[in-house]
């Protein structure tokens, strides 16, 4: 990518919580080619938030979309409200980044991408495990034909942070948060599967609760199929101490990653590989901000000097994968798409 200086983009930031915070702190530190100067959420407690990172405040998101120096608000919100706030984004004329997941079906997630499409609006996706060096290197490896014809993908992103939430929390809504971990830590891995596999053919989900009293179920694993062949195993389990493991297996080699901490806080991976002739190795790779430099890839998209990495239709087939997961954690049975 290139190191071309930015004029940063004025973004306003919608909804305030843990990961809402984390974003603006972290953009408002400098780096992203982005600030944010408004920020928005229901709760008056977090304005003193907003005004010690210099933002304006606001409890509605039509004061963000009415504010002349907010060209893209970046949704840090339940997932249910992502459509409707992507729309009215759109029809203000602001640059959209959303959180993950981008819808729970396949039909709004092409309503989504097709509106900011056909407004020649850039859409962002929180998809930060793609800027994670050693995984970037997964996805080159496996662009490039260095690891051959790709055969399967094994990965695992679990933590117990949910076990203390209050049980109001939306994170805690079965019908707004299906499927385990799914729509909080799987769609990272599925998003990386399709990145690497194409669309998925089929998916059949495990889904338990074991360990808790989380309404949408504790320990979840899937299996997916794709149209071109190979498989993935997902696991996003809420009842477990934290795990990221994502590893990808090919008729030249394989790579699997670790994280040495939640990216919330990251501090590095660990990589193991093992390529045909060679002996396996094992190295360490430096901490990096995944998050910022998603943003930052959004903000220059923005601008026009690169185009964004994730394209609509790998967000929509991801959706689609998602979609279809929620349906076999309820049924136990394999779904097609």
């Amino acid at each position: 990518m290139s190191t071309t200086e930015v004029r940063p983009v004025g973004a306003a930031i919608i909804g305030l919580g843990w990961w809402g915070k984390k974003m603006a702190t972290l953009v408002n530190a400098g780096g992203a080619d982005m600030r944010f100067v408004h920020g928005v959420d229901p709760n008056p407690d977090v304005q003193s938030f907003a005004a010690d990172l210099g933002m304006r405040f606001s409890s509605e998101l039509s004061a963000a979309l009415a504010d002349p120096e907010v060209e893209a608000v970046i949704l840090a919100t339940p997932h249910s409200l992502h459509q409707e706030q992507i729309a009215k984004s759109v029809a203000a004329g602001k640059h959209v980044f959303c959180e993950k997941p981008l819808a729970m079906t396949r039909k709004d997630a092409e309503a989504s991408v097709a509106l900011c499409e056909g407004a020649g609006l850039v859409l962002g996706m929180g998809h930060e495990r793609r800027f994670e060096p050693p995984i970037a290197e997964i996805i080159e490896a496996a662009s490039s034909g260095r690891l051959g014809r790709l055969l399967q993908i094994e990965s695992n992103f679990s933590h117990d942070k949910f076990l203390t939430l209050d049980p109001s929390n939306w994170r805690l809504n079965a019908e707004q948060a299906p499927a385990g971990g799914m729509t909080a830590t799987g769609i990272h891995l599925t998003d990386l599967s399709v990145k690497l596999m194409g669309p998925a053919a089929d998916v059949r989900v495990v889904c338990e609760n074991l360990a808790s009293q989380i309404p949408q179920g504790d320990t979840m694993s899937a299996h997916v199929r794709f149209k071109g062949g190979g498989s993935a195993y997902v696991s996003a389990t809420l009842a477990t101490p934290f795990i990221s493991r994502f590893a990808v297996f090919g008729t030249l080699g394989w790579i699997e990653v670790r994280d040495k901490a939640h990216v919330e806080s990251p501090e590095g991976w660990i990589v193991t590989e093992g390529w045909k002739g060679q002996q396996i190795t094992i190295r360490e790779v430096a901490p990096a901000e995944p998050v910022r430099d998603n943003l930052r890839a959004f903000a220059r998209a923005v601008r026009g000097l690169d185009v964004y990495p994730i394209s609509g239709d790998e967000m929509i087939n991801n959706i689609a994968l998602l979609e279809a997961i929620i349906r076999s954690a309820r049924t136990g049975l394999v779904e097609t798409l």
